[in-house]
């Protein structure tokens, strides 16, 4: 029998409705790139946002997600696990659970108000309850204009919790050519705090440090 496969590190990674799936399946892709081992959580209705906005329409079970999404990233069998709704048992469910760092992405002003509020609902809501908890490093990438001053206010209080709030709207100063350009900035600002090494775009001063080494 075969030795299972070691990754870095375990990443979780839920995606909600709002728009902006293009943000989470591109870290996702980054992330396995990386060696990390990714553990999934998918909203009912994420899947008809992604299949809005992207090709990828994923298929309704768990383990059957689990297949396409591997397909997808180009990752190793078990290197990206998909968990239901309902499982209360997956890992992110309990501070018992592995110490892994969660990022929604993207995420819903509905689920903003849910882990405002504790609710938890379901896995991603339990799952975000878990990391404010448990103190571990929980960040919410959402996609809404205009913010009403309840999701200002859902920010303010998750803020003063621990999360690290960081809406999809990318920058222009490395000036993007492309929709995938305007993706990737936000991704490698994901990746730049989750501590995991990215070459999608240059760090601020990187070309300024850089000059100014010795030959």
């Amino acid at each position: 029998m075969s030795e299972p496969a070691s990754y870095s590190r375990t990443i979780n990674l839920a995606f909600t409705g709002a728009s902006g799936a293009q943000y989470g399946l591109r870290l996702l892709q980054c992330l396995v790139a990386a060696g990390c081992r990714v553990q999934v959580m998918v909203s009912r209705a994420a899947q008809v946002v992604m299949a809005t906005e992207t090709d990828l329409k994923l298929p309704g079970s768990p383990a059957a997600m689990q297949d396409a999404l591997t397909d997808w990233a180009q990752a190793q069998p078990g290197q990206v696990l998909v968990f239901g709704r309902e499982d209360w048992f997956a890992p992110p469910a309990s501070g018992s659970g592995e110490k892994a760092p969660l990022v929604v992405c993207p995420c819903s002003t509905g689920t903003l108000s849910a882990l405002a509020t504790g609710a938890s609902n379901n896995l991603i809501e339990r799952a975000g309850d878990v990391a404010l908890k448990e103190r571990r490093q929980l960040i919410l990438v959402p996609r809404e204009a205009p913010f009403s001053e309840v999701h200002l206010e859902n920010m303010l209080k998750l803020t003063r919790m621990g999360a690290v709030i960081m809406p999809a709207s990318p920058g222009f100063y490395h000036k993007p050519a492309s929709v995938e350009d305007l993706v990737d900035f936000i991704v490698a600002r994901l990746l730049d705090h989750l501590g995991i090494d990215q070459d999608l775009m240059p760090r601020w001063g990187e070309g300024r440090v850089q000059a100014k080494l010795p030959d």
